[in-house]
């Protein structure tokens, strides 16, 4: 009896592991080009306009296809799905790092983004099949600060391999990796359940084209400002919204289920992620700016000053993760939220010539509201989704904290542009320039109303956590979580 718990108890770490790694390369890779991008223009004799979206494709793929392949996941098998997602990811890593060309990249970068999103968005429900319900809050202790500690450990990673090895390698190293994860992935990676139901492609279709013309419209507006063609495509974008709600109401096997918003604690906890990623990415993007563009610091250097908070995260997350399960997420998490608050409260006080222990207390600070908050949510996601829902959830999921993090993108440089020519926020962002000429003022006005605007972000985030209920009650517990 006991030899068998041990196996269980390992093959559950295993797993375990083979999820984590999984997400943390998805995520990295959302971010890691970030400081390739000067290095990239010059060796693909490419521009600045064209480079961006070497990063802007991975970020909207990622959110149109998390939903599509969660549901996929639901229907064909979790594992499949996700052990799919490792291989493609691993392939297209290749053929990103010995593309010719800025077009060819993006275009690899697609397929890429398309394998992460079949790993992100099938990751929780297969823990939700595998861990019993009291195990819940601290698997997702680890899972849950994947993607978003790996967002910005791409940004570290991403200046040391450019400036130490070459930029390709950013996308080589995820060969080996990819392929050990995959012969594990095989070998351990199992689903337990499969529904039996059709598949929705035109609400897949419709969902699709929506999510990618309202991101699209979104960073279009935010790169050359407002015109009557991104307005119209806007427009569009969330006039598709429309046909595909009455699909998904008429269809007996949606996309998405409805329904499962009836539900007060999946749907705050959804659109809790989401706030909490208007609010809290975008101050990664702004702080890098200031740190680049009014500092003049490098842009690994800029990097390794939000190193130690992403740390913090990382390490308490899973300590977090057993508090939720014990004592329940609608606190945890809404607490958290409120220290990532007093974090950003402390940019507040930077200037042209503070002290770069600001940056350090901040992000610090952020890093334990966010260990606080990740395992807590999406613990309190997962426990309120419905048996056979799993993927579509942990997709709904995906879906809201990537739109979360695109927005705060868009966020960012409207802010900036508010302040400084928008042609100069980009090549701030990438390091590829510093403001000069007094205007250094200006951007940090612009910088502190960004941080206040990202504040209430979170003040609305925090609502939602508060409000959401105790996800013990009304919940629908799976047979093999009352083991």
């Amino acid at each position: 009896m006991v030899k068998s718990k041990n196996n269980v108890e390992l093959k559950e770490k295993v797993i375990l592991t083979i999820l984590v790694v999984g997400i943390l390369m998805a995520s990295i890779d959302s971010t890691i080009v970030l400081l390739a991008f000067p290095a990239m223009t010059q060796a693909l004799h490419s521009d600045l306009s064209t480079i961006i979206w070497v990063i802007l494709v991975y970020l909207l793929v990622t959110a149109v296809a998390s939903t599509q392949f969660g549901r996929i996941g639901d229907i064909f098998g979790r594992s499949r799905i996700f052990n799919s997602g490792i291989a493609m990811f691993t392939i297209f890593s290749f053929m990103c790092g010995i593309a010719p060309t800025a077009i060819t990249l993006i275009i690899f970068r697609v397929f890429q983004a398309i394998g992460g999103a079949m790993m992100a968005s099938n990751s929780g429900a297969i823990i939700a099949d595998t861990f019993r319900r009291e195990k819940l809050g601290r698997a997702y202790g680890f899972t849950g600060m994947g993607w978003n500690l790996g967002a910005m450990l791409g940004i570290v990673l991403g200046g040391i391999i450019t400036t130490f090895i070459g930029y390709r390698y950013i996308f080589f190293i995820n060969v080996p990796i990819g392929i050990i994860l995959f012969i594990l992935a095989m070998k351990y990676v199992r689903d337990n359940a499969r529904e039996r139901q059709r598949l929705d492609i035109l609400g897949m279709i419709l969902l699709a084209v929506s999510v990618s013309m309202i991101l699209y419209a979104g960073v279009r507006i935010a790169s050359v400002g407002l015109n009557l063609i991104n307005l119209i495509t806007l427009f569009i974008g969330f006039l598709v919204l429309v046909p595909f709600y009455f699909r998904e109401k008429l269809f007996t096997s949606p996309v998405i289920k409805f329904s499962m918003f009836k539900n007060k604690i999946f749907r705050n906890s959804v659109l809790a992620s989401m706030f909490q990623g208007l609010g809290f990415m975008g101050v990664a993007f702004m702080l890098i700016m200031y740190l680049q563009g009014v500092r003049g610091f490098s842009p690994f250097y800029a990097s390794l000053l939000l190193l130690p908070g992403y740390v913090l995260s990382g390490v308490l997350s899973p300590f977090m993760g057993r508090f939720s399960d014990k004592y329940g997420a609608r606190l945890l998490a809404t607490i958290g939220l409120v220290i990532m608050m007093a974090g950003i409260s402390v940019y507040l006080l930077l200037q042209v010539n503070s002290t770069i222990y600001i940056v350090l207390l901040g992000s610090a600070i952020t890093g334990l509201g966010g260990a606080m908050f990740w395992p807590a949510n999406n613990s309190a996601v997962m426990k309120s989704s419905e048996e056979g829902r799993f993927g579509t959830a942990s997709g709904v999921l995906r879906l809201f904290g990537s739109l979360g993090i695109m927005g705060s993108f868009i966020i960012v440089i409207v802010a900036a542009t508010l302040a400084i020519p928008r042609y100069l926020a980009f090549e701030i962002f990438v390091g590829t320039s510093k403001l000069i000429g007094g205007i250094e003022k200006g951007f940090i006005n612009g910088m502190h109303i960004s941080f206040l605007f990202l504040i209430a972000m979170l003040v609305i985030a925090a609502l939602l956590s508060l409000t959401r209920g105790n996800e013990n009650a009304g919940t629908y517990i799976k047979n093999n979580h009352l083991k």
